[in-house]
């Protein structure tokens, strides 16, 4: 396979519709738990929200890295 080929290929895979997807659900959980932070004060709620937060930012890390692995 020459290098346009593979240019192609690589291009395809990072443009895939799903990956962008993936993005948009991270920082929509990622903004719920930010609001779910500063929204209300109970040690639960605060608990809960930096897990959600987490969730969200890992969402958005894992699709990034599959932009990035795409060859």
């Amino acid at each position: 396979m020459n290098q346009a080929e593979e240019r192609e290929r690589s291009m395809e895979t990072a443009n895939q519709s799903s990956i962008y997807m993936m993005i948009t659900v991270g920082v929509i959980v990622s903004v719920i738990g930010v609001f779910l932070r500063f929204a209300f004060d109970s040690t639960m709620l605060s608990i809960a929200s930096w897990v959600i937060l987490f969730i969200g930012a890992f969402i958005c890390c894992k699709a990034v890295f599959k932009i990035l692995d795409a060859k």
